[in-house]
């Protein structure tokens, strides 16, 4: 028969752990600090700007001839290297033309179109990832077996990788049923999401000590009681930075697609149609670039809403 201690025992372990608070203070330090990072890597380019080659640094080559050498450091001239306040101005101004929509509308636009194709590819990248974690970690064969292959999957250049998933898509398409483009590039997103995740939930899933794995036992807690009560929540220290960097690799992942294989309408395309404009129009290029660097902060912030409603299972949360 069980003693009221004992019962007491139980809840507490099982019980989700308390995170201690964090002054209001730490919080503002890590703006601070990011935007002071901001400036100082706009402090570093006008400095090179100003003071580097206008031919920027060159290896080795023919002294003289033009074209020869590696250039290990960039130009500096205007066409290959503007300043910082000019690729701002340019953001306001039109896209080509004065009847045109400014070029930060444009990138939204586009970046709005990445960044759902991007959610959806970090959807089945979780989903993929969660279950093989979980396959790895109740069977230790199918580990030494399966996440071999998956460190391997992860050197495949994308960039390759990406027109093959496309033609399979357009044979499916012709085959069975309709297979939209832009569902190439959600799966190439995916391919690049799952990968932290499968590894994330492994580690999770197999943290949890001994001793409480032994409480759930005596107790003749089955397997997915045990999974639910002990493990995943033991995983979500875990599975939290690894769900960070599977959403800015989705977002990684769907802009090189659609560079790949040119979809249309998202901010990959933009950034190719741009940067073909920018012997004419240098400032141009740099605005899809910025809207590719929002998109992974708010892939990456929206996942950090989702650790916030799990804080209390964030206690000795691992890094990423």
């Amino acid at each position: 028969m069980t003693s009221a201690a004992d019962a007491t025992d139980v809840a507490e372990a099982l019980a989700p752990p308390r995170r201690p608070r964090r002054a209001g203070a730490a919080g503002w330090l890590a703006v601070v600090w990011g935007i002071v990072g901001v400036l100082l890597v706009v402090a570093v380019w006008e400095a090179y700007k100003t003071f580097g080659p206008a031919e920027g640094v060159v290896v080795g080559g023919t002294p003289g001839q033009a074209g020869s050498g590696f250039i290990v450091l960039p130009r500096t001239n205007d066409r290959a290297m503007p300043h910082v306040w000019e690729m701002a101005a340019r953001l306001f101004a039109a896209t080509s033309g004065g009847t045109t929509p400014p070029l930060w509308v444009s990138v939204l636009s586009a970046a709005l179109v990445t960044l759902g194709i991007a959610a959806v590819g970090w959807i089945i990248g979780v989903v993929v990832g969660a279950v093989l974690g979980a396959v790895m970690q109740r069977w230790r064969v199918v580990e030494w077996g399966v996440l071999p292959w998956i460190v391997v999957s992860q050197i495949v250049p994308l960039i390759a990788f990406a027109p093959v998933v496309n033609a399979i898509g357009n044979q499916i398409d012709r085959d069975a049923f309709p297979w939209p483009q832009w569902l190439s590039v959600a799966i190439i997103a995916s391919y690049l999401a799952f990968f932290p995740v499968a590894v994330g939930m492994l580690r999770g899933l197999a943290s949890p000590e001994g001793i409480h794995l032994d409480l759930m036992r005596t107790y003749a807690a089955g397997y997915w009681t045990t999974l639910l009560r002990l493990r995943l929540p033991a995983a979500v220290p875990h599975l939290i930075p690894a769900l960070r960097l599977a959403a800015a690799n989705a977002v990684v992942g769907a802009v090189v697609a659609e560079v790949s294989i040119g979809m249309r309408g998202g901010i990959g395309r933009m950034l190719i149609q741009l940067a073909g404009q920018a012997s004419s129009d240098p400032a141009a290029p740099w605005g899809p670039m910025f809207g590719s660097i929002l998109l992974g902060l708010v892939a990456a912030g929206s996942v950090a809403l989702l650790g916030v409603w799990l804080k209390n299972y964030r206690r000795g949360e691992a890094t990423a």
